[in-house]
This record gives C-alpha cells, sequence and structure tokens, in this order.
C-alpha cells in the first residue's frame, strides 16, 4: 500500500472522461497515524481529503481535517483555474474540533458546478502554507427543469468488515462517484463504534478477508478519542476520499454511531465497555458526529445543535432528515396503548408536521434512519425500530407514525416517499390501508438500501398494521455475509425536470439495476 495523500482534485469533466484513474487501488493517507499535535514539520496538511454537505440552490459547506493547528481558508469559482474565486476565512483548526473545521460558503449560483479549493496555513506565519486540496459540487437548481438525482445507502465498515486492501477498499463508493450523483444521502450507521476490526476474518469458504487495522477500531469507542478515530477510519480509504471531493452529502445518524441498538437513559451491560452510561457515550459520538461531518445544524465545535433538519434542493426536493435515536423512549415490546415520546419525541414530530405542511417541493423525502414497517427487534423480547409484530392496530412508536401518516392524508401533502436502511438488504414496500389495520392515511412508498461496506442480512417480518406489501426484496440467507460473498446494495432517485415523476432505482455494486419504480408527482400517496 502506497503511503501518500491523494492529489488535487479535478474537475467533473475530467473524471467523467477518465482523467482521474477509476481504479479502487487504496492508499492511506501518510499521516494517518501521527498525532495532529506532532506532526509539526513542514507545512500544514490535509491528507483525509476534503467534503461538502448540505448543499443547497445557494449555499454548502465545506469541510476539512488539518494535520495540525492550522488557520483553514476556502476559495470558490465557477472556473476549474479559480478565475475571479471567491476566499472565504475559516476557522483555526486545533485540538477542541481534532482539527476538523467547517466553512459555510453563501451566495452561490444555483444549478451550477462550484469548484472549490481548501488551503491550510500556519496560524504563526501564514505565508507557510500547504498545498491546495480541491473538490467540487452542484448547487441545487433554481428552476425546475433541471432535475435532482442523488444515491442513498448506509452501515459503514460494519460487522468486523473494514477497509479490505485485496478488495481495492470500500469499492462501492468508486461505483457510486461514476454515476456522478448531485449528492449522496447517507441514511446512518456511518460507522461502527461498537464494531472493532481484527486483522483478518476466515469466511466461511476458508478465504480469508483482511482488514486495514488502526488503535481506535482495535475496541469498542468509549473515548472522545475512540470515537474520532472510528470516524477518521473510513477516510484512510482513497475511494472515500475521491467520492466526497466530488459529492455532497446530506447523513443523519443511527445506533451505530454509539451503541447497538442504543436509546437515551440506557445503562448497558455489554462487559466490552467500561463506560456503560449510554448518554455519555453519546454525547461523545455526537461531538465526534459533528467534527467530522458537516452538517448545517451541528456546529463543529459540539455545542449544541441537532440532527433532524430539512435539506431544500430546489423546488422539485425537500429532504426530511429524522433523528430517530436522540428522542426515542426504551426499546421495549412496543404494546404501550399510548406514547408520549415514541420513536421522534414530541417536538420532533410537531417539527416534521409543520415543515411537511410548509413545504413546496414537488417531493417530500423522508430520510428515515430506520424502517416503518419491518420488524427489527433487540433481543428477545424488546423492539428496536417501530413496528413491533403485531398486525392489528397501532401500539407503542406505531401511534407516532399513524398520527404522522394521518396528518399527511388530512393535509393533503403530496409526493411523500420514505427512504431509509439499517436492516442490510435492499427491498420496495408499498403501504396502502386496504391492507391495514389502521386505515386512516394514504397510500405510500418505502425504499429500504444498504449496506453499503458492512455484512447482509436476512429479511426481517413484516408488521401488517400499515398494511406493507413487499413488492421487491434482495437478502442473503444467512446473517453477516461479507462484502466478499455478496454485493453491496445503494439505491437511486432521479426526479425529471420536464415531468417531474420521480424513479427509484434498487442497485447493487457490479452495476446491476435489481429493481425500479416510477412515481407520479402530485399524488398524496402513490
Amino acid at each position: 500500500m502506497s503511503h501518500r495523500p491523494p492529489s488535487p482534485f479535478p474537475d467533473r469533466r475530467g473524471v467523467l472522461r477518465g482523467s482521474l484513474a477509476a481504479s479502487a487501488a487504496l492508499a492511506l493517507p501518510s499521516a494517518a497515524g501521527v498525532a495532529p499535535a506532532l506532526a509539526l514539520t513542514g507545512r500544514p496538511r490535509a491528507p483525509w481529503g476534503v467534503q461538502a454537505g448540505d448543499v443547497t440552490t445557494h449555499s454548502g459547506l465545506v469541510w476539512v481535517r488539518s494535520d495540525r493547528p492550522a488557520r483553514m481558508v476556502v476559495e470558490t469559482s465557477a472556473t476549474e483555474s479559480f478565475r475571479n474565486a471567491r476566499r472565504w476565512r475559516g476557522p483555526l483548526l486545533g485540538s477542541g474540533t481534532d482539527f476538523t473545521g467547517t466553512v459555510p460558503v453563501r451566495g452561490l449560483p444555483s444549478g451550477e458546478q462550484i469548484h472549490y479549493r481548501v488551503t491550510l496555513a500556519d496560524p504563526d506565519d501564514p505565508r507557510r502554507s500547504g498545498e491546495p486540496v480541491s473538490g467540487t459540487f452542484r448547487t441545487a437548481p433554481g428552476k425546475r427543469r433541471q432535475g435532482v438525482r442523488f444515491l442513498w445507502s448506509a452501515d459503514i465498515v460494519g460487522q468486523g468488515w473494514g477497509i479490505n486492501p485485496d478488495l481495492g477498499g470500500l469499492f462501492a463508493y468508486e461505483e457510486m462517484r461514476r454515476l456522478d450523483p448531485d449528492f449522496f444521502l447517507c441514511s446512518g450507521d456511518t460507522i461502527y463504534a461498537d464494531g472493532p476490526l481484527s486483522p483478518t476474518v476466515t469466511l466461511p469458504d476458508g478465504r480469508v478477508w483482511r482488514n486495514v487495522t488502526t488503535e481506535e477500531k482495535s475496541k469498542v469507542a468509549e473515548t472522545l478519542a475512540e470515537f474520532r478515530g472510528a470516524f477518521r477510519y473510513p477516510l484512510l480509504d482513497e475511494n472515500v476520499r475521491r467520492f466526497n471531493a466530488q459529492v455532497p452529502t446530506i447523513t443523519q445518524w443511527d445506533d451505530h454511531e454509539v451503541v447497538n441498538n442504543w436509546y437515551p437513559g440506557e445503562i448497558l451491560t455489554d462487559a466490552r465497555y467500561t463506560e456503560k452510561n449510554v448518554d455519555t457515550l453519546a454525547a461523545r459520538a455526537l461531538k465526534a458526529f459533528s467534527e467530522y461531518v458537516p452538517v448545517s445544524t451541528l456546529p463543529s465545535t459540539g455545542d449544541g445543535g441537532r440532527v433532524h433538519r430539512v435539506v431544500r434542493h430546489g423546488p422539485l426536493l425537500d429532504v426530511f432528515v429524522l433523528d430517530m435515536r436522540t428522542f426515542r423512549d426504551a426499546n421495549s415490546p412496543g404494546r404501550q396503548p399510548d406514547a408520549t415520546d415514541g420513536i421522534l419525541g414530541p417536538e420532533q414530530l410537531a417539527w416534521l408536521k409543520r415543515e411537511l405542511a410548509r413545504s413546496r417541493a414537488v417531493w417530500k423525502v423522508i430520510a428515515s434512519d430506520m424502517p416503518l414497517g419491518l420488524v427489527v427487534r433487540d433481543g428477545a423480547t424488546d423492539i428496536e425500530a417501530v413496528a413491533q409484530g403485531d398486525p392489528g392496530a397501532p401500539l407503542g412508536r406505531e401511534l407516532q407514525i399513524a398520527e404522522l401518516l394521518r396528518f399527511v392524508k388530512h393535509r393533503r401533502i403530496t409526493g411523500t416517499v420514505w427512504l431509509t436502511a439499517d436492516v442490510h438488504y435492499t427491498s420496495a414496500q408499498h403501504y396502502d390501508p386496504s391492507r391495514a389495520a389502521f386505515q386512516d392515511f394514504a397510500p405510500f412508498w418505502e425504499f429500504v438500501s444498504g449496506p453499503l461496506a458492512a455484512g447482509g442480512f436476512p429479511a426481517n417480518a413484516l408488521d401488517g398494521t400499515f398494511g406493507p406489501d413487499r413488492v421487491f426484496l434482495k437478502a442473503p440467507t444467512r446473517s453477516n455475509v461479507s462484502p466478499m460473498e455478496s454485493p453491496q446494495y445503494f439505491g437511486e432517485v432521479d426526479i425529471d425536470g420536464d415531468s417531474g415523476e420521480l424513479t427509484v432505482r434498487l442497485r447493487a455494486t457490479g452495476g446491476a439495476v435489481l429493481f425500479t419504480k416510477v412515481l407520479q408527482p402530485g399524488r398524496v400517496g402513490q
């Protein structure tokens, strides 16, 4: 494996012409294992690459990590030559944010390719600056006819399957990059803080899986430093850095950013943990998440903020990013006849109803980190997601979802589509009141994709409360199938600017389109 930082990123046209090497060869940043405070010779460097997040019609966030204290400076331009560039003076990067920083760039032209580059300057001598690191993104269209196309997936380096140099690293990212989407919706489980990596794993057929390993990924994450190391781990992969420099993200979190199936107030019994208080672990994880993921509602300083938000992507699309972790009630059998907190909490539910009613976008994508009608269990008796296996009237967390679905119907909110992940296979479910125990809602679709770089699992059972019909399913027949044995999955959404039609494609690595569904605009339900 070579040990060099990624080269400055060319424009998209150059990428698509093949000017950037298309191989998924692994190249670790040379400073990956060096503490930034100790790497003080030479000029500041950014071997973890750049990324952009929460891009809208006229704005976006640009992220970087330095290998030492540095001043972050961002330039944006309409051309890769950076002629007539705008300059954005960013924060001083230091240990308080693990030498990461984000800069909001605003006042950008809509529907245009934006080139950006980040320069890191010595805070004591601005003349001593590092080599600029470049990236690009498209702003959301200001006019409907431009159309929108994006990808979604989740579940990254989970179940013991990390960066395998024999496979060329996290190869799904390279396949997604070549599709050149407007953005990537990451539906959670962005790291597996509770999933240590071992150097090798022997597969059932006798082959050996090899992992790139780091000190932080050798155990479960408990300290802030360990959570930070878990977020750095995917950035060791050249595919990920190249993808981040070309495709902006909208990112949410789920359980594995902290610990499997967590809920507020939980006290762990897992012997691997010396810190048993999940609230303490979640606070540390959220700070690391805010440092390493550009999220418009989370200050990179880790002070306050929230994960749930609306990212408005022009007249065709609003993305409603949910947080089904922070405000949920405790996992239980889910048979309560009332549920104040449910899975969203009352404040987030009120926010979601208000923002859905306010939206004027043709399509309202509800980015849910957990599925609605799939029974996801936590142990033998408790329920981890929404559906609890009783096909009758709503109980437990189902009550909150029923309230939301009723609201959408009665307010005649059109164009709602649910996108999710979590279960480590891909499927499409159509929900219809004619099949349901609870019937006061309009029909809708829920599409599942993932994992992106983790183990595959068999399909979950359906719960009949909201009348799901599993129209398509692709899943392994045994648990924790490695990416060496089974494809990884991601979804594609393509909204046509002329007709307004929304096409969903469920994809597998290797180029296969497994399932396609076209939805018509302007309808309450489909």
